[in-house]
């Protein structure tokens, strides 16, 4: 450009500024006006080409943990060579002092409310979304679930609701970790100490979680794990249970094993209590496990991240949330849909991802746990329930409500999530919630 021309470089540079960004907006608008791709569904292509990647869950470390079980002379569990090694990992993931297996995580949740000495009538405050084993123990031991509601976006406890349900009855907390995002642990936990109230740890669905720099676990009085074969390290069925608490601590292995103290003299039962012993084959394979579970746990948070980033800002979808501090393992990935902002049926929408290849389910449990007509009937005993005939309890299960919760299982979709994923396969999941969702926004 000379000096001739009439065009100033401060003026050029001006309109092609105007230039560009009407380019922009023009490019923009085009952009916003083009339809959504077609869906899968109805013959458009899948946003998910690659084929779900192999979960290898056990191999050559778990064949060589049996090889050494198989030259034992024993295959009973107290000081097993195979069940004392999975006790050894064990308390490298969580670092508590007093630690036994047993036969299920359901198992290790009743032994641990039986330790904690909860009694005939008392309340133990938990989740209504978790599997029914998280109350078996405390309604055999005849106490009383109550049920508390739940944060929208974490699907864990809401310590303020917990906080207006206890009553001079309750006795303990029950923390569900679902689907490996860690409670509020620092909210229960000032809670319960207040309140002079037991916090155990739900961890069945939280393998290598992590809330701040702390394993999951160590926060409460006690910590119970399973290692049912759904979860992320197995061994086929079985579970730990574990406490710090000087108290009750060493009475974890008696309360798994029909009462009998293996540490005292006599061979006299102290305590009553049902057998829950796991044999060492179990062990075996679940001390290999224990081998897995720093690596399993940071891809599946690693993986679980990318997926939460990618689906930011897409209109009527809630994605869950986990805080940065934290180390979720998710066991799955649990989205919500906005209802009003579709012109579909979650049911419609769960199809829709499965034709883009997405490995989706919708809901999770069918009802929160006292809508089952167990909890409906008071039926927990040949159809009875002693302790409310008793008058031991004036709970009825027929007008409890959490309203949070009951949302949360009409709007929730499940996503699989596994560590031998690849993140272009966790990105083309987002792809396919991306589509579905702009092709049935209203």
């Amino acid at each position: 450009m000379n000096s001739e021309d009439p065009l100033s470089r401060r003026d050029f540079l001006a309109a092609s500024s105007i230039a560009l960004g009407a380019a922009a907006v023009v490019g923009a608008e085009a952009s916003a006006a083009a339809p959504p791709a077609k869906l899968a569904l109805h013959g458009g292509e899948k946003a998910v080409v690659e084929r779900l990647p192999k979960h290898i869950r056990w191999g050559a470390p778990e064949k060589e943990r049996l090889d050494a079980m198989i030259g034992q002379d024993t295959l009973f569990y107290w000081k097993g060579p195979q069940t004392t090694l999975l006790l050894e990992r064990f308390r490298k993931i969580c670092p508590l002092p007093h630690a036994t297996s047993c036969s299920s995580g359901t198992a290790a949740l009743h032994i641990a409310v039986a330790a904690a000495g909860i009694a005939p009538g008392d309340e133990v405050i938990t989740s209504p979304i978790t599997d029914i084993g998280t109350v078996i123990g405390v309604l055999y031991q005849q106490a009383v679930p109550v049920f508390a509601d739940l944060g929208r976006d974490t699907y864990n406890l809401d310590p303020q609701d917990v906080e207006r349900r206890i009553t001079p009855r309750t006795r303990a907390i029950i923390a569900v970790h679902l689907a490996g995002n860690p409670c509020d642990l620092g909210a229960l936990k000032e809670l319960a100490d207040r309140r002079k109230l037991v916090l155990i740890e739900d961890c069945a669905q939280a393998w290598g979680a992590r809330r701040g720099g702390k394993p999951i676990g160590t926060e409460g009085d006690f910590a119970c794990f399973s290692l049912q074969n759904s979860k992320q390290v197995t061994c086929g069925d079985g579970g730990l249970v574990a406490s710090g608490d000087p108290t009750f601590g060493p009475r974890l292995q008696q309360f798994g094993d029909k009462g009998m103290d293996r540490l005292a003299s006599g061979g006299l039962f102290e305590t009553f209590a049902t057998n829950y012993r796991m044999s060492e084959p179990q062990a075996a394979v679940a001390a290999a496990q224990m081998e897995r579970v720093e690596s399993i746990a940071e891809a599946r948070s690693r993986l679980g991240r990318i997926l939460n980033d990618e689906l930011a800002g897409v209109a009527g979808v809630d994605r869950p949330r986990v805080r940065d501090e934290d180390r979720c393992s998710f066991w799955f990935y649990m989205l919500r849909i906005r209802p009003e902002a579709f012109r579909c049926d979650r049911a419609e929408f769960v199809k829709a991802l499965a034709a883009e290849g997405a490995p989706a389910a919708a809901g999770y449990i069918p009802v929160p746990l006292y809508g089952n007509p167990v909890f409906q009937r008071h039926g927990f005993f040949a159809g009875r329930w002693p302790v409310k005939e008793m008058g031991l309890t004036d709970m009825d299960y027929t007008k409890v409500s959490c309203p949070e919760a009951e949302a949360i299982l009409k709007t929730c979709v499940r996503l699989m999530i596994h560590e031998g994923m690849t993140e272009t396969y966790v990105r083309s999941l987002a792809a396919a919630v991306r589509k579905v969702a702009a092709h049935y926004a209203t």
